[in-house]
């Protein structure tokens, strides 16, 4: 038993009071915070850890993930859109600047590692990895004067065909 008359009577602890001082700062904290400050403190680490995945952090060389990279862009351009909501494009434009050297050295590194070896052919769609298809104008006639409508126009319910640069795998398209 301790010989503490303090403890014994049921004060509470060192342990305790240090816990208890945690619980109040971290609500004082929570009170004061606004829920722009926690996005715009998330998006700023999800650039953060998509350069180190990148390699671009030093001694991060070994940490390289081009898919953790994709979801960083991919989540940073998805908490941009619930920012511009609260703050102006002058208080963004360090963000998107980051963000878009960002995207830039994932294209750079996705190109090349494209052909290096087939891990990397997964992180792009098959639809991406195939050859353009051929397409015609949807108010090119066809034979016997009649137009044909492109895969996808509007009205016919289907997805839109990939372009050229998109179906190259060389343009890089958020969320695919």
């Amino acid at each position: 038993m301790s010989s503490d008359p303090l403890e014994q009577a049921g004060a509470p602890s060192e342990e305790d009071r240090s816990e208890i001082g945690q619980r109040a700062a971290y609500e004082a904290e929570l009170s004061r915070i606004t829920s722009a400050d926690m996005i715009l403190q998330a998006a700023v680490s999800l650039l953060n850890l998509g350069g180190r995945r990148l390699g671009l952090a030093p001694g991060s060389e070994g940490e390289r993930d081009l898919e953790q990279v994709r979801d960083a862009v991919d989540g940073v351009r998805a908490l941009l859109s619930i920012l511009e909501r609260s703050a102006t494009a002058q208080e963004l434009r360090p963000l998107r600047d980051a963000l878009s050297q960002l995207q830039m050295a994932y294209a750079r590194e996705a190109q090349a590692a494209g052909g290096a070896d087939s891990s990397t052919r997964q992180e792009q769609p098959a639809e991406q990895r195939s050859a353009p298809a051929a397409e015609t104008k949807p108010d090119t006639p066809a034979v016997g004067g009649e137009a044909k409508e492109k895969p996808g126009a509007p009205g016919t319910g289907e997805k839109p065909a990939a372009g050229p640069a998109e179906s190259s795998g060389r343009l890089w398209v958020p969320g695919r």
